[in-house]
């Protein structure tokens, strides 16, 4: 088997493109958790503490001078990144938590008896016949 093509096979697995899409869709879903964190969260809660931007909160370890940038120390992102990631991670619980509840619903479905076998139709015949000439 030539190379590209145990390459292909290996790509075109169900595991690997799930994985793929996983990927995208969770970058996608990064993205927007993060304009929801930057833009609609975080400005009020900054309000709600007198009109504070977290993203400017930052300690000058080193003030610059000509030619030479100052030495910055920006914990104010680090809060909205650490706000961000607790928002996407609260979100994919909720969301595995549905699976596994729709896992279980699909496990506890009771199961279908199974059909009677044509002996046991047989002899089902036989008894309600001899029920019958009984009475």
């Amino acid at each position: 088997m030539g190379f590209f093509s145990e390459f292909k096979q290996f790509a075109m697995r169900g595991n690997v493109v799930d994985l793929a899409v996983g990927i995208v869709v969770g970058a996608a879903f990064g993205k927007i958790v993060s304009s929801f964190v930057d833009q609609v969260l975080m400005p009020p809660i900054g309000l709600l503490i007198g009109g504070v931007d977290f993203s400017e909160f930052e300690i000058v370890l080193k003030k610059g001078s000509e030619g030479v940038d100052p030495v910055i120390l920006g914990y104010g992102a680090f809060i909205q990144t650490i706000v961000s990631f607790t928002i996407i991670a609260f979100a994919v619980f909720l969301l595995v938590k549905a699976i596994n509840s729709l896992r279980r619903k699909e496990e506890t479905a009771p199961a279908k008896p199974p059909a009677p076998s044509a002996e046991e139709k047989l002899l089902t015949e036989i008894r309600d016949l001899l029920k019958q000439q009984a009475e």
